[in-house]
Order: structure tokens, then sequence, then C-alpha cells
């Protein structure tokens, strides 16, 4: 039996639990806290983190091989890992390349991959400095520890500018600025890799709510050449990174047609949880099998149209719906509820996915879903 290790016990560890579970894997899972999301479905829960080595010793020790759910644990720890016997996928070197966005942008943008103008935010440039090289609006961005718009600032003047600053430079991270993209669309695909084979799932379109990727529609209501396009760019940066395991690659779509990366996530992806119902194969299940360089499974979807959408958090309170029956009282709804103990406002407390022919008439119905389900 293959003992496969997962840092972090999120909601992305937890679906990927089940698929190892499934296919008759053990999962020992190392976080924080006692009684995580993924520990309470897993065999084996570690509480303590990568800082602790004797935690990290015996964490290692009961795993053939370790992947992870986010991108934030220092490389230089998954590197210790690796020279503790056992593999990491993704890498140290993949994430070295990827969780820094200022590392990340060089890596696609030295891989002629297309991306938006960026520079880094030195000691001492100024607004008029980064206006000149990238225009009149430009976003601040955290390079390290930024997700769901947290570590970002839109700038149009001095005044945001200086504001920016003062909000990020509080989370303990450099700076780098990119450019005002004024996409049409936000698109998304997830793409697999093992050391074999690489597959891409469907290209989707992600609609945004405060930040946070609310609503997943799949396929994207894009042309052909467009949808080739964004797959040829999405191999090719996972491919520039090295990259083994599963990763969700991020882009805009300008009325033009042309098609920038927006940024990578070496891991399941909220944007590919639609799979789990709408793919022969899910994110999850090839997630594993991918770090475990087991044959990946068909990408291909089973309806024509998939929409989920994501249940956030609208109190202050138990992460579990009061109200399941109402929740649950039309018949093709299929409900994830993520096992986390406490609910805030904008938190990910679970998501709900529909499938059928018409994506429209699809996402009125999982609306008013949404609405009914308190949370």
């Amino acid at each position: 039996m293959i003992k496969i290790g997962i840092l972090g016990g999120g909601q992305l560890a937890r679906m990927s639990s089940y698929q190892a579970t499934r296919m008759g894997f053990e999962v020992i899972i190392l976080e924080k806290k006692a009684n995580s999301p993924a520990g309470q479905v897993s065999q084996k829960e570690f509480t303590g983190w990568v800082d602790n080595p004797e935690v990290l010793e015996k964490f290692v020790k009961s795993c053939d091989v370790i992947t992870l759910e986010n991108e934030f644990i220092d490389y230089k720890y998954l590197e210790k890992i690796e020279e503790m016997g056992v593999p990491v996928y993704p890498s140290s070197r993949t994430i070295s390349l990827i969780q820094d966005k200022l590392v990340q942008k060089n890596t696609f943008a030295n891989s002629n991959l297309p991306v938006p103008k960026f520079i880094e935010v030195s000691e001492g440039v100024t607004f008029d400095n980064i206006q000149a090289e990238l225009g009149s609006r430009f976003v601040l961005k955290s390079r390290t520890m930024g997700y769901d718009g947290y570590g970002n600032a839109l700038v149009t003047d001095e005044l945001s500018f200086q504001a920016g600053l003062e909000k990020l430079s509080g989370r303990g991270s450099a700076l780098m600025a990119e450019e005002f993209v004024p996409f049409l669309k936000e698109l998304a695909v997830m793409v697999v890799r093992t050391e074999q084979e690489i597959k891409c799932y469907p290209v989707i379109e992600t609609i945004q709510k405060d930040h946070i990727c609310h609503t997943v529609i799949a396929p994207a209501k894009v042309n052909e050449s467009v949808s080739k396009n964004v797959m040829d760019i999405a191999v090719h940066a996972v491919e520039s990174v090295e990259g083994i395991g599963i990763f969700g690659v991020e882009l805009f779509l300008l009325e033009s047609g042309e098609v920038l990366i927006n940024e990578m996530a070496p891991r399941p992806h909220n944007s590919g949880h639609y799979t789990i119902e709408a793919c022969i194969t899910s994110q999850f299940e090839n997630h594993i099998r991918a770090v475990c360089n087991l044959p990946l499974g068909s990408v291909d979807m089973v309806k024509p149209v998939a929409v989920m959408v994501n249940l956030l958090g609208g109190r202050t309170g138990d992460g579990v719906p009061s109200n399941y029956n109402s929740a649950l009282n039309d018949p093709d709804v299929k409900l994830h509820i993520y096992g986390k103990s406490d609910s805030r406002p904008g938190r990910k407390m679970g998501h709900i996915t529909m499938l059928g022919d018409n994506s429209e008439k699809i996402f009125e119905r999982l609306t008013d879903i949404e609405n009914i389900i308190d949370i």
C-alpha cells in the first residue's frame, strides 16, 4: 500500500484524500491544528508544522511520497524532505519557481510565455517610476502568500499607491507591480503531468466575487482557437517549471483574442472542483495518480456543460449548514461541505455543482440554491 503524505489539511487535501483512500492508499496529513478537514477523512494526522524538526521527521518517515495542498511552504523545507529520501511532488525546485510571484513571472517570460508587463518594487521605487513602465493603472502584489485577492492593491494615483504600499508591506512580503489588464474573461485550465504524460482538462471561465472565485463555467464559451491556445500556453507553463503533479493555470482573455497568464497554482485548484462530477477522472484523482507516477485517467467531460458555485460563509458561527433539507431539495445538485469547524463571511465553506446542457439555466438554479443554504 502506498503511503501518501499531504502537507496541509484543508479542503483540497480532504478531496484528494477521498480519492487516495478509494484507490486503497493510506493518507497521512500534517497540519498545524488537529482534526483538520483532511484529517477527518484520513488514516493518520500529525499535528505540527514543517518548522518543527521532530514532528516533520516522524511525518516524513511515515510516507512513501509527499505532496502539498498549497504553495506557501518555503521550498527549503521541501528540500529537507527530499534530503531525507522521500520524493516530493511538485518538487522543491518547482515550488521555488512558483511561490514567489516575481520569480514565477520571470520564469514564464524567460520561456517566451505571454504575461502582463511587470516589475520588481524595490526600495526607493516611486509611483512615477512604476507608472512610466506600466501605465496609469497597475496592481501592487505581494510576491508571496497572496491568494483570493489578499496581497493585491489596485493603484490609480499617488494616494492609492501609498495606501497600497502601507497595506501590503504589513504582510511582511517583498512587492512587485503588474500592469492592469482590461480582460474580457478570466479563464483557467487544470494541467496534470507525470514523467511519462501530460493532460489538459477543458478550458473554463471563472467569475469572481470580492476577489474570490465564485462561479466556474465548463467549458468556457470561447472559440476553438482560443481554447487550443490556452491549453498550449498552460502546458508550456507547467513544463517551464518542471512540474510533476496537477496545476491550475489562470489566464486573462483580452478583447483582441490575446491570452496572458495571470498566475499558476501547483496543486488542485478551486477552478477544478467541477471535475469531481463533470469529468471521467476528477482533478483530485489525477493529482493522486500523478504524484504516485501512475497512468493518468481521462479528463473528458461526461455531460456537455457543468457549473460550480462556491459556498462562501455568510455568517460567523458553526461551519455546518443549518438546513440540509432545503439545500438538497433539487435532486440534480451535488453538495460539498468542507468540514471546517467555523464559518465566517467570505470563507470558502463548500461548493455546489450541477451538470446539464445549458449553462445559463444551470447557473440560475444554482444561484437559487446558494441563496437558500445557511452556512
